[in-house]
């Protein structure tokens, strides 16, 4: 409660001896405490629930017709930059769809901007008819084996908890092999967060064993990255929350579904991780994942636990993820609980979208500290001539649906005739100059190449081509709009997207990046590409985390052994 005078008004409220702001009648309560369904009527003030089935008098009444009234939607764990959006483009894009809260991790921004990107974000999702709870990033860069434009140490991580005091968690621990073998600087991000309160998010695939052991003595708290049941389980037995991922770069959820029971239930949430507005204009957010969720078998209240109550309790959210008194008033209204469709959503208490619209416009705010971020290496058109001609080479080898990948042997004369092109990370911060070469197969590629200055989760340029002036001429073009993607084919610009907010995000809304997205899709495709999200698909190829091979602007990583490799094979 906000003060003694407010909760002396709830408790008359509920005592029928003042009236509800609101009460809404005939509804079908949906509760995620006991996972059953009330019928019974609702009243609210001040932005919570008040009382339920026993009901007085009300300032106004929205009669329900027997529709389901279930609490809103909360992303376990999600990177709103991926949306490529800003926060308020995102909150226009998933509040319909019947998302309340968000727990967010901003370590993409953060990575190009520092601590001035947290404050960007906090300062841009104030006030917005969605909750963002900004986790503080705790992989800064993400590893050693790259360069990033911000770093947070140790010694940083209290004053991001001043910048953003509603932090629930430091953000998921990447550098799992620094906790396991005892780096000093990572051991101390953990214990200053285990001083502040915090939790703390983890990111572990395929980790087990000792491993295992070893991580979750940090007391990691969850993992998101679990790609198979018993992967996922061993984790559960260990301690850990399950976040089953649905996303758009990798789809999870089928593959975990099996480690649900009533014996779990209560340490399994859902991430999307990282969502592209094509599918967020398309196919919605969590409201797509109920829907799975139910098409998979599951229980349609138990679903609504899962997406709900369970990531408020991993939280500590104490006052969200459920319909009950001091609850705040978060939720959604669906005629149907079978084959659920959201028709309106509240938040603390205010009808906020209804049939698919936001009811109000969202302005956004000053973003210009944000702007200009992405700077060429003087000499990086000499270091792109670098590229071995002959012999064999290490190659990325993508695997369609996942962002781990293959480490592929393939010959440097395949780029002139078979599916292996070039691919470059340029520093982009001023700081170096590194531009790191390797090679990739299975993006299709037949001509000409792409720019994008989304590389998780440093963020530099990222280039793939054919040949070595197309790649120049995107990587300049990219430089030139202040970052986001581009197709260049025999010297000439086919389409481009210009993400200027960190090179990350537009100011747009969903449906226009969409329709960026949509346009450089097909330029792309002309080239050759044959997967359906080429640009989202090469972000992770520079994400030195994700096994096995990977490429930043200090070369070939190899994620299994944790270190830089050489080219050649």
């Amino acid at each position: 409660m906000d003060n003694k005078q407010e909760l002396k008004h709830c408790i008359r409220v509920a005592m029928g001896q003042e009236p509800a702001d609101i009460v809404f009648k005939n509804g079908q309560i949906v509760s995620t405490f006991t996972e059953e369904v009330i019928a019974a009527d609702m009243a609210v003030s001040c932005g919570k629930v008040v009382a339920i089935a026993h009901v007085g008098p009300a300032k106004a009444t929205v009669d329900l017709k027997g529709s389901y009234v279930c609490p809103a939607f909360i992303d376990a764990h999600t990177h709103i930059e991926s949306s490529l959006v800003s926060p308020e483009g995102f909150a226009e894009a998933v509040v319909p769809h019947g998302t309340g809260a968000t727990i967010s991790d901003p370590h993409e921004i953060v990575n190009v901007l520092g601590l001035s990107g947290l404050e960007y974000m906090v300062k841009a999702a104030a006030g917005l008819p969605l909750d963002i709870f900004f986790s503080i990033p705790s992989c800064v860069p993400a590893t050693h084996m790259e360069t990033s434009g911000g770093s947070l140490k140790a010694k940083d991580i209290a004053t991001a908890y001043k910048t953003n005091p509603k932090t629930p968690a430091l953000s998921e621990m990447m550098n799992y092999p620094g906790v396991y073998f005892g780096d000093d600087e990572v051991l101390s991000k953990i214990c200053t967060a285990h001083e502040l309160g915090l939790g703390i998010d983890g990111h572990s695939p395929m980790l087990g064993g000792k491993e295992l052991n070893a991580y979750m003595n940090a007391r990691i708290m969850s993992d998101h990255e679990c790609m198979t049941a018993d992967e996922a389980r061993e984790k559960l037995r260990r301690g850990m929350y399950i976040l089953m991922r649905e996303g758009s770069a990798a789809r999870n959820l089928k593959d975990l579904l099996p480690i649900l029971n009533d014996h779990t239930v209560h340490r399994i949430c859902i991430a999307t991780d990282d969502s592209d507005p094509h599918e967020l204009d398309g196919r919605g957010h969590l409201d797509y994942v109920w829907r799975e969720l139910i098409r998979l078998g599951v229980d349609p209240i138990r679903a609504v636990r899962i997406l709900s109550l369970n990531p408020a309790q991993l939280y500590r959210l104490a006052d969200m993820g459920g319909l009950g008194i001091g609850y705040r008033a978060n939720f959604l209204i669906s005629d149907r609980l079978d084959k659920p469709l959201v028709k309106a959503v509240y938040h603390n208490g205010e009808l906020v979208a209804e049939n698919g619209n936001l009811l109000k416009a969202i302005p956004r705010k000053e973003a210009k500290e944000t702007m200009q971020s992405v700077h060429l290496p003087r000499n990086f058109s000499d270091k792109l001539q670098k590229y071995p001609q002959k012999g064999k080479v290490k190659a990325i080898g993508i695997i369609e649906g996942q962002i781990v990948t293959e480490s592929f042997i393939g010959s440097a004369e395949d780029v002139a005739k078979g599916d292996l092109a070039y691919l470059a990370v340029v520093e982009r911060y001023n700081k170096n100059g590194n531009v790191g070469l390797g090679f990739i197969k299975g993006l299709g590629l037949k001509s000409g190449a792409l720019a994008s200055t989304v590389a998780h989760d440093h963020h530099n340029l990222l280039l793939a081509g054919k040949n070595v002036r197309d790649m120049e001429i995107a990587g300049k073009e990219a430089e030139k709009m202040g970052g986001g993607f581009v197709v260049v084919k025999d010297g000439v610009v086919k389409a481009a997207l210009p993400l200027p907010v960190g090179g990350l995000m537009s100011l747009k809304n969903t449906k226009e990046v969409a329709s960026g997205i949509a346009e450089v899709g097909i330029a792309a495709k002309e080239l050759g590409v044959t997967m359906r999200a080429p640009f989202m698909v090469l972000s992770f190829m520079a994400l030195s985390v994700i096994p096995h091979l990977k490429l930043t602007d200090m070369g070939v990583v190899d994620v299994d052994r944790f270190t830089i490799v050489p080219l050649e094979a």
